[in-house]
């Protein structure tokens, strides 16, 4: 072989090793910029938050249905 194409061979080899190299750096620290981040715990308290806005809102609803039917119960005898 061409002592030119190993050279080559060996440059382009260890040009994309770096380039894979570079690309698992790069995922790595985005993952933990991720991590880092406060926005998986603001949405984790939204959804919270809005579970028990729920809740509240449907207990709500039923105590009034729950009247409603008591107060026409009473006006019926």
């Amino acid at each position: 072989m061409n002592v030119a194409k190993i050279h080559d061979k060996f440059l382009i080899k260890n040009f994309w090793e770096q380039k894979i190299v570079n690309q698992g750096q790069h995922l790595e620290n985005e993952d933990m910029r991720k991590e880092k981040s406060a926005l998986s715990k603001l949405r984790e308290e939204w959804v919270q938050r809005l579970d028990n806005r729920t809740k509240h809102l449907k207990n709500l609803n039923e105590d009034f249905l729950r009247k409603a039917k008591l107060a026409k119960m009473s006006e019926q005898t």
